[in-house]
This record gives C-alpha cells, structure tokens and sequence, in this order.
C-alpha cells in the first residue's frame, strides 16, 4: 500500500530552514502557540532543538472551549524543554469579536478564536523582533483545514510539507510525549470537535489519497495503490479544489516531491 514515509534528514532539513531564516530576517527568535496538541509540540520541540530554547517563546492561549488537561501537557513541555512561557485568556477577546458580528455560529466562533490567537502572537512578535511559527501541516494546508489569516498566518511553517502521518511519526522520533501523540487530532474550537470528523475522513486514509495527488496520479491509480475508496478520492479532490484561494502562505522547507507555496500546482487536482 502507498503511504508517505519519513525521511531520515526530515529533522536536519528543518533545522537549517529555520536558522537560515531566522538570520535572514535578523530576528532574535521564534514565537509559537502551545495547545497542548501534537502540531504545535512538534513545532515548539522542532524550534527548540534547531535554536535553542532561550531563542523559542511558547504561548499559551486557553479559552472556555479548551480541554482539561491541554494547557497543562503544554505547561509540562515547555518546562522540560527550558522554554519561557506566557499565558493569555482569549475568552473575552472572542466574547467582544462575537457581540459585535452579532454571532453564535460554531465555525465563526472557531475563526475569530484562531484569528484573536494569532493577533496575539503576531503583537508578542513585533515587541519582541521575532517570527510566528505556524503549526499547520501539509494535510491541513492541502485541504484548507485552517483558518485563513488565524491559525494559517505565519512567517514560517516548519511542518507544511509534512502529512499528518508523518508529523506524528516525526513527533516520537524527538521526543515528543506518547500522551501528546495518542491524543485525537482536534483544534479544540468547541466541546468534542475533532479533525477527522470535520473532514469526514481519518488522516491515515487522507494521506494516501493526497500523496498519490502530489504525485501526479489518476483516480484510478490512487484508489489501487491507496486502498481508498472512489468516493473518498473524489471528496479529497473536492476539499483541494475549494481551498486554492487559501493556501497563500509562508515559507516552507522543501521536503516532498512538490511543496505547496513552491511547486505544488493547483491545476494538477483535475483529473
């Protein structure tokens, strides 16, 4: 069955992508939103071990929505990996946004969290000359599974040619808790939603479906080599399609046969 690997220099490539960047832009360090989730502590242990952590802020960004227990593995992570943390309440940033668009819709709550979370990062970035790490990877970014100028705006986004599946095999290979990993994937923007859910697929299939269209394959071929049902090609296809407006994005290290911001192209989803 065809499935996305990880490459043995995933963590090496990322590591040069980062100090590269972070010399270029003459920044003094990094900022990143802990959730406590398996994204953002890839990034943060990622970012940590490529910089050093004096050179790594942590943000914690809890509203009434966040899980129990979420802001405390985040806690618990930040202190093993010696990075200074600061912890903002955003539930009446959201409360002020939703009282005047005048909304109590579930998807336009989850956007203005996302947005409130990286206004504040963005803010923390420009008193402190350093650059927003995003958190997104590459089966959010394929399928537009982020929130545009929320959780999708960043300087640099060290996971973005990494599938979903990867990432968690990346998160056990630096050490990333076994707690964190097993956690289902959720943004946490209400009680009980989670990714698979929202996307009506599991990522495991996901990315296998997205790989075989990264490589240039016909339906036919990804349902055969992907063990995927047509069905389920067709609603990949479909969510890569509507999301083209979404994915303008920061820059990304080059770790896939085609990058999305470099040499993805978007007319290669019809087939």
């Amino acid at each position: 069955m065809m499935k996305p690997g990880l490459k043995s220099d995933t963590q090496t490539v990322i590591s040069m992508f980062l100090k590269h960047h972070l010399e270029l832009a003459g920044a003094k360090g990094v900022v990143v939103g802990m959730s406590g989730g398996l994204d953002s502590s890839v990034v943060a242990k990622l970012a940590v071990d490529a910089l050093g952590p004096e050179k790594v802020l942590g943000v914690l960004m809890p509203e009434k929505s966040t899980p129990d227990g979420a802001m405390e593995d985040a806690r618990e992570m930040a202190q093993e990996w010696g990075i200074e943390v600061l912890e903002y309440d955003i539930r009446p940033m959201v409360e002020s946004f939703s009282q005047v668009l005048e909304t109590e819709d579930r998807g336009s709550q989850g956007n203005i969290k996302s947005r409130c979370r990286m206004m504040i990062l963005y803010d923390l970035a420009r008193e402190r000359s350093l650059l927003v790490l995003g958190t997104s990877n590459k089966s959010e970014l394929l399928t537009g599974y982020f929130t545009k100028w929320g959780d999708g705006a960043a300087d640099l986004c060290p996971i973005g040619d990494l599938y979903k599946t990867q990432v968690r095999r990346l998160a056990g290979r630096i050490g990333v808790p076994e707690k964190v990993i097993e956690k289902p994937p959720s943004g946490d923007l209400w009680e009980g939603q989670t990714d698979e859910e929202e996307l009506r697929i599991d990522y495991e299939t996901l990315d296998r479906i997205l790989m075989g269209i990264e490589l240039g394959m016909t339906d036919v071929d990804i349902i055969k080599s992907a063990e995927a049902p047509p069905g389920q090609v067709r609603h990949v296809r479909m969510l890569v399609a509507k999301s083209v407006h979404k994915r303008r994005l920061g820059l990304i290290p080059k770790l896939g046969a085609r990058t999305v911001g470099q040499d993805w192209r978007e007319s290669s989803i019809h087939h």
